[in-house]
């Protein structure tokens, strides 16, 4: 397979929807493309994967055919290769003329190599463009300190941080760099200045990487990803002497992020690690992509900022009465919000159903009884539990025939 044969194969994957030849859009569009051994070549439309119609038909597709495509993506990179080798898998960008630009993983599996093309978008978001809270207007806002999106692959964590930094892009006359595997949203020089540094064309890892910046003077420093002990360290440092560190990680919620940071470093540095983390630590932003009614997918967040209830809670870890769950919940008027208020909040508006509201919620119990007090607003029916106890003449006894109720006197001496 030459370069162009890829090209071509990829468009045609761009443009065809399930089984019509019909170009896609709307709540149909491309999301990722799948190239796996053993099946058909594959797109993912709101969260499923659908095979793509050529003519003729690919049903299956062999080793040979999935390791061409590989190496054409590759394109001849031994650091690639080197990567693929000893790790399993690597990551990269690929262009598609105008076109698109993808993210790239390229992985083996059972001794097979797989391919997965994350599109990404050509134009950079904005913060209303993505309907994003209000409250995220101050994230750009912030001067110093460490600012952490968090949530599973695929849920728009990149996608939320190129916001955010297209409104200090808009508004503010600064250096900014970004250390990313691989680039992802390429930032126009407004009235910022940007420098967008890529994982293994320039530099070698996001620590040293990281230490290297601190000497570029950039005011904003975007980490592509906290990966380990070392990132987390100079992001530490970087916050602590007057820089704005933005970051990711593979976490569903503030409790479990403040962890997985603790988790890195052994226990007798954790005390002395809990407090610097307190005094830097801005904004923690978690989210999940949810299925929305009609198609399509929508974005419910748990946004917690800092104050000295959450700041008390990362230094002496979270306990009864002081779980940062019940911190941001006491602080919806100041725009933080947990997975549960936004979930409720989208059921209400219609956004989503009742049974994704509950699927996606971080406490179902609280979130049944917000939605059962919605629908009684609404006029309609709730799932209250009937909490009566059912009287003792219905019990059976050891012989399956029901017993009698046996009268209580009480006794007083």
């Amino acid at each position: 397979m030459r370069r162009i044969e890829l090209d071509y194969v990829l468009t045609m994957m761009l443009g065809m929807g399930q089984g019509t030849g019909g170009t896609l859009g709307g709540s149909k569009e491309v999301s990722d493309l799948n190239i796996t051994v053993d099946k058909p070549l594959q797109v993912e439309q709101s969260g499923e994967l659908v095979p793509v119609f050529f003519n003729p038909f690919i049903e299956r597709l062999t080793p040979y055919q999935t390791e061409m495509i590989a190496l054409n993506l590759m394109y001849g990179s031994h650091r690639l290769l080197d990567d693929l080798v000893r790790t399993g898998s690597c990551d990269l960008s690929y262009a598609l003329a105008d076109q698109a630009r993808f993210r790239v993983n390229i992985f083996s599996q059972r001794g097979n190599l797989s391919v997965v093309l994350r599109k990404l978008s050509t134009e950079i978001p904005t913060l209303n463009d993505l309907h994003l809270p209000e409250v995220f207007q101050n994230l750009a806002k912030e001067k110093t300190g460490l600012i952490l999106v968090t949530g599973a692959t695929g849920s728009g964590k990149s996608t939320t941080l190129a916001a955010v930094l297209n409104e200090i892009n808009e508004k503010k006359s600064i250096h900014v760099i970004t250390l990313e595997d691989p680039v992802e949203f390429i930032h126009p020089q407004k009235k910022a200045t940007f420098n967008q540094r890529e994982l293994g064309n320039d530099f070698k890892d996001f620590a040293s990487g990281l230490r290297a910046a601190l000497r570029q003077a950039p005011k904003v420093v975007l980490v592509g990803e906290i990966r380990d002990r070392l990132t987390v360290e100079v992001a530490l440092s970087a916050a602590e002497t007057g820089h704005l560190v933005m970051s990711t990680l593979h976490t569903i919620d503030a409790g479990q992020t403040v962890n997985r940071i603790l988790g890195m470093f052994d226990p007798d540095e954790q005390e002395q690690v809990r407090v610097r983390l307190a005094d830097c630590l801005r904004w923690i932003v978690s989210q999940r992509l949810v299925p929305r009614m009609g198609g399509g997918r929508h974005a419910i967040f748990e946004i917690m900022g800092a104050n000295l209830r959450t700041r008390e809670t990362v230094v002496q870890g979270e306990s009864e009465g002081k779980s940062f769950y019940e911190i941001i919940e006491a602080s919806y008027t100041f725009g933080w919000r947990t997975f549960d208020q936004m979930a409720m909040a989208a059921f209400e508006q219609n956004i989503i159903s009742e049974e994704t509201a509950l699927i996606y919620c971080s406490r179902k119990g609280v979130v049944a009884r917000g939605i059962d007090r919605i629908k009684k607003a609404r006029g309609e029916q709730g799932n209250t539990t009937d909490l009566r106890m059912k009287p003792e003449s219905s019990a059976k006894g050891s012989t399956g025939d029901a017993q009698a109720p046996v009268p209580m006197t009480l006794k007083l001496k």
